[in-house]
């Protein structure tokens, strides 16, 4: 993940990559819609490598308007296809939304950031150090990437977490519980955080993260197609793919939701892009503040990655990927521009890192100070 970071963080500072496809014939010139000849061609570049059946679907947010571009690779040539109603797996990105859900409760004092979880469980939490709400929602808080009572010898690979769930989870947490670290003082970028996040914000509420999410976001910003339930939203669900390009299984993530269930649509999720513009929110605001600083280039907020340029610009961005899917938003808060990108490309597939780098390039396009 390190590493990772480190290359994007390169892209940007260098303001992008060279070496995109001139005057190629690639389909999307039938765009309806109104993009660059830059853009288009970033996109071919970019999506050419990946399987037949794959399908992007992409939000660009420039000064706050929103264009919509959709394509699928159909017998080895991109077409286009209006797929900005259709729902995707948006993987870690549902971890903004976790951390949104936190904002709120902080914000209407059910909680404070810095309070310590062991304080509102109603189990043990067989570990001396505290650890707070905020540490759960900037990837400090001292736990490992995931359970270590998660067999990863022993699960379905197709769908790993769907066996995990509460009782897995309080034995973890009351029995087996070790931290990498002392929370607090280190970057550790950990799914279980954020599903032991969602799993403590849904027991405070006496409620379900789901249900969260619907009442405190989805509702909120009319992101009508966006649910961590499958059967809500089965006729506009993308199929994923797995890096051969087949039709692969779907993830459920039982207990650890909050660390990538949800699905949604570009259009939906633009919604949402829009709303952090909004400098009266707070409840959004408040994620986008920086909680813990990594180095010179990027910060935490709560769930927002911070990334910096040298000209003092600052992206709000994360990626999220799963068996079957990966998904990438980037945001220029000081401009009101964005890149969203959902697709069915696997995180499995060695060429996934396109897809980032794809968002990154498409918003370099669009300009910024």
């Amino acid at each position: 993940m390190k590493k990772y970071l480190t290359a994007l963080i390169g892209i940007i500072l260098s303001g992008g990559l060279n070496g995109q496809v001139k005057n190629a014939s690639h389909g999307l010139e039938s765009l309806s819609v109104q993009i660059t000849n830059e853009q288009s061609d970033l996109i071919f570049e970019q999506t050419k490598p990946f399987p037949n059946s794959t399908e992007l679907s992409i939000a660009i947010i420039d000064k706050g308007k929103v264009t919509f571009i959709g394509i699928k690779r159909i017998n080895d040539t991109i077409k286009v296809s209006e797929n900005y109603q259709s729902v995707f797996e948006i993987g870690s990105i549902s971890k903004v939304f976790t951390a949104t859900l936190l904002s709120n409760f902080a914000l209407e004092k059910k909680l404070n950031l810095e309070d310590a979880i062991q304080d509102y469980s109603n189990f043990t939490i067989k570990v001396s150090d505290k650890i707070t709400f905020k540490e759960l929602a900037n990837h400090t808080s001292g736990l490992p990437r995931l359970p270590s009572n998660l067999n990863l010898f022993s699960i379905d690979k197709d769908n790993p977490y769907k066996e995990y769930d509460s009782k897995k989870l309080i034995a973890y947490l009351t029995e087996k519980i070790k931290l990498k670290q002392k929370p607090g003082i280190k970057y550790e970028y950990s799914n279980l955080g954020a599903g032991v996040l969602s799993f403590e914000l849904a027991e405070i509420s006496k409620s379900t993260y789901e249900a969260l999410l619907q009442e405190k976001i989805f509702r909120r910003y009319g992101m009508s197609n966006s649910t961590t339930k499958r059967d809500h939203i089965k006729n506009k669900l993308v199929p994923g793919l797995n890096p051969k390009g087949e039709i692969t299984s779907n993830w459920d993530f039982k207990v650890l939701e909050g660390g990538g269930a949800i699905l949604s649509s570009t259009e939906d999720l633009s919604k949402f892009a829009l709303a952090q513009f909004d400098k009266k929110n707070k409840e959004l605001i408040l994620t986008q503040k920086p909680t813990f600083k990594v180095n010179e280039n990027m910060s935490l907020g709560l769930g927002w990655h911070i990334l910096s340029r040298k000209n003092e610009s600052e992206f709000l961005w994360h990626n999220g990927g799963t068996g079957g899917y990966t998904s990438s938003m980037v945001l220029n808060i000081k401009n009101k521009n964005g890149i969203i990108i959902l697709s069915n490309v696997s995180a499995f597939n060695k060429k996934m890192g396109h897809i980032d780098q794809l968002c990154f390039k498409l918003i370099k396009t669009l300009g910024y100070k």
